[in-house]
């Protein structure tokens, strides 16, 4: 039923992934019939081959708790779409609505990959030179070493399908990358990612500073750091673009200025675009989840579905599996020798 913007723009988003992406897997959309097939019908896709409408008489709102949507919310479009996961008649989840929910029905319902004991979100933001990983942006606030070490090797499978990079750079979050500077957490999950091998490529802690450099493809924290990471990227974003165009429009030299610099600035738009990347894979549970921001429009929910498309055809969840197996035997048998 969409986030902000309503499901007008999910249908939009639907139209054109429909029309860009010829290999897209047949997709389901979940919410209020009689809201959602006038809307349909007006775009031209109803009916349509590859696009079935499920029936959710109910909504989750931002404001509903956890516990409360999950027992009294059941015929809501987003728990209504989580089960058709489960059941197996969809494969992957698309969703802009509350991300705690989310997480929780999510969590619930599918469960965790085997070796797994929390989900982690995987939002991509840009840096010098390309984009990274973040990971986890909020899923899991409450951490010990070994949730962080699963998110290194979710976000190392997660860098390799969505930025292509054969072998990514992975960086723990920390205060300082001198041996021992950080909490608990952090120095017990540098020594374990240590241990690791070649399995990841682990290139040490790095601090707040070097995060949009190209230095790491990966950065791996908890979800308490990773959420105010993002959502404080998000603000001195909004931040300086706003701060720019009170500058440029000041005065008639400004805004000539501006005119004339309009192709760097429309370059820059572009390169920090949010709708680029679609959402944030819930990595780690059974079926696919991708968390799309609650104000996300049209061309960011069409990248969304068709990143919930390649994930489903790339098979992620078994190479993750097999790495955490892999994993799980290393720190074993390093144990077993101290």
């Amino acid at each position: 039923m969409g986030g902000d913007l309503g499901p007008s723009e999910v249908v939009e988003a639907l139209a054109l992934a429909f029309a860009e992406f010829s290999d897209l897997c047949p997709i389901t959309i979940v919410g209020n019939r009689d809201v959602l097939e006038p809307l349909l019908a007006a775009r031209g896709l109803s009916p349509h081959p590859r696009l079935i409408v499920h029936h959710a008489a109910e909504t989750v709102l931002p404001t509903d708790e956890v516990m409360t949507a999950l027992k009294r919310k059941r015929d809501a479009s987003m728990l209504r779409a989580i089960e058709l996961v489960k059941e197996g008649s969809a494969a992957a989840v698309v969703s802009t609505g509350n991300t705690k929910i989310l997480v929780a029905a999510g969590t619930l319902k599918l469960r965790t990959l085997q070796g797994i004991e929390r989900p982690a979100l995987a939002p991509v933001i840009p840096r010098d030179q390309g984009h990274f990983i973040l990971i986890d942006a909020g899923a899991n606030t409450d951490c010990r070493p070994e949730h962080l070490v699963h998110n290194a090797i979710l976000g190392k499978h997660y860098c390799q399908l969505e930025l292509g990079v054969e072998n990514p750079r992975i960086g723990l979050l920390t205060i300082g990358t001198e041996e021992g500077k950080g909490n608990g957490l952090v120095n017990a999950t540098h020594e374990a990612l240590k241990r690791l091998g070649p399995l990841v490529n682990y290139v040490g802690p790095i601090e707040g500073f070097q995060i949009f450099s190209n230095h790491v493809d990966v950065v791996v924290c908890d979800g308490f750091t990773g959420n105010i990471c993002l959502k404080s990227w998000e603000s001195m974003s909004k931040f300086f673009r706003n701060e720019l165009r009170t500058q440029l429009s000041a005065s008639p030299v400004r805004r000539l200025g501006a005119w004339l610099a309009r192709g760097a600035f429309l370059g820059l738009k572009q390169r920090i675009q949010p709708e680029r990347y679609g959402g944030a894979p819930l990595l780690g549970l059974r079926g696919m989840v991708i968390k799309a921001h609650g104000s996300a429009n049209r061309f960011s929910l069409k990248n969304a579905i068709h990143d919930a498309s390649e994930l489903v055809r790339i098979d992620l969840n078994h190479r993750i599996e097999a790495d955490v197996a892999r994993a799980q035997e290393a720190l074993t048998a390093e144990v077993a020798r101290a």
